[in-house]
C-alpha cells in the first residue's frame, strides 16, 4: 500500500512540473491610440466647369486633374453646360457631398453669385478660375490678365494693318468677365488709332455661332480688314465664313487651343493669345491645398500670356 501511495505522489509531482514548463504565445498588445488608424491624406476638391464642350475648359479640367492626382486629392468635376441654373445645382451637390473646397469657372460673372453664396453659407471656401465673380465671398481668383490679352490682340492688329482699317469684334457670352475684360483691353489698344470697329456682336464663345454671326456680318459689311474674336472657337468659326466668302481678312483669336495653334501654323488664323488653361487648373489645385492647410493666399493669381503667331 505504501508503495502505491508513493507511486501516485511521484506521478502527481511529475505532472505539476510538466504543466509549469509549458508556454503559450502572448497576444499582441493593442495599438496605442495614435497608432490605431493612419491619418487621412489629401481631401476632396470640387471643380465646377462652365462647359466641357469647349476645348479650353477641357484643358483647364485636365490640368486640375493631373495636379490633384499628383498631390493626393480626390477631385469631383461637374459640367454646368453654360447654364447658371445647372451651375447652382452642381454647387449644391458638392455642398451635400461635403467637399473641402470648391473651384468654379463661372458661366456668368453675375449669375454665379447664387452658387457662391450657397457655398459661403455652408462654410466651404470658393476659388474662381478664368472668369471672375462680381459678388460672393471668393478667397482667390486665378486667371490670365484678360485686359492685357485683349490689348495684346489689338496692338497686333494695329501693327498688321499699318494703323488703320475696319475691324469686327466677336464678343463672348455677355456678362462674363472674360468677354468684358478682353473687349476692354482690345478697345483700349485701338483707341486713338485709325482702326474702326464696324461691327460688334456676341457669338457666345461658340464655334457654330461664330460662323453664323460672321456670315451675317460679311453680308452686311463690304469692307472688313480684320476680326478680333474673344476666343478661338469663335475665331475658327469666323475663319470658315471668311474662307467661304473668298475674302482676305486677318483673324485673331484668344486661348491658343490646339486647333487654333494648328491654324496659325498653317497660315490661316493670324494669331491667338495663349492663356495656358492647364496652368490655370493646376494653380487652382495648388491654391486650394494652401487654403485647406490654413495658409493665406493672394486674392488674384495671374497666369502669363503669350501671343502666338506664325
Amino acid at each position: 500500500m505504501k508503495k502505491l501511495v508513493l507511486l501516485f505522489t511521484l506521478l502527481f509531482a511529475l505532472s505539476i512540473s510538466l504543466i509549469g514548463c509549458t508556454t503559450t504565445e502572448p497576444e499582441p498588445a493593442p495599438p496605442a491610440d495614435n497608432e490605431a488608424e493612419e491619418p487621412a491624406e489629401g481631401g476632396t476638391i470640387g471643380l465646377v466647369v462652365s462647359t466641357l464642350n469647349n476645348p479650353f475648359f477641357v484643358d483647364l479640367r485636365d490640368g486640375a486633374a493631373e495636379k490633384a492626382n499628383e498631390m493626393g486629392f480626390d477631385l469631383i468635376v461637374l459640367d454646368s453646360q453654360d447654364d447658371p441654373a445647372r451651375e447652382l445645382s452642381n454647387v449644391e451637390d458638392l455642398v451635400t457631398q461635403g467637399v473641402d473646397i470648391i473651384l468654379i469657372n463661372p458661366t456668368d460673372s453675375d449669375a454665379v453669385a447664387s452658387a457662391i453664396l450657397a457655398a459661403n453659407e455652408a462654410g466651404i471656401p470658393v476659388i474662381t478660375l478664368d472668369r471672375g465673380a462680381t459678388s460672393g465671398d471668393v478667397v482667390s481668383h486665378i486667371a490670365s490678365d484678360n485686359v492685357a490679352g485683349g490689348r495684346m490682340a489689338g496692338e497686333f492688329i494695329i501693327e498688321q494693318l499699318g494703323g488703320s482699317g475696319k475691324v469686327v469684334e466677336l464678343e463672348g457670352i455677355p456678362g462674363t468677365s472674360a468677354a468684358r475684360d478682353r473687349g476692354q483691353g482690345f478697345n483700349e489698344a485701338i483707341e486713338g488709332s485709325e482702326i474702326e470697329v464696324v461691327a460688334k456682336q456676341a457669338a457666345d464663345f461658340d464655334r457654330t455661332k461664330g460662323l453664323s454671326v460672321m456670315e451675317n456680318i460679311l453680308q452686311a459689311q463690304s469692307e472688313i480688314d480684320a476680326v478680333f474674336a474673344h476666343n478661338d472657337e469663335m475665331a475658327l468659326g469666323a475663319l470658315e465664313a471668311v474662307k467661304a466668302s473668298g475674302r482676305d481678312i486677318l483673324i485673331v483669336g484668344f486661348d491658343a487651343t490646339d486647333d487654333a495653334v494648328s491654324s496659325v501654323e498653317a497660315g490661316e488664323l493670324a494669331a491667338t493669345v495663349a492663356q495656358q488653361p492647364k496652368m490655370i487648373g493646376s494653380h487652382g489645385i495648388e491654391t486650394a491645398a494652401k487654403v485647406m492647410a490654413g495658409e493665406s493666399v493672394e486674392s488674384f493669381i495671374p497666369v502669363d500670356l503669350e501671343l502666338i503667331t506664325q
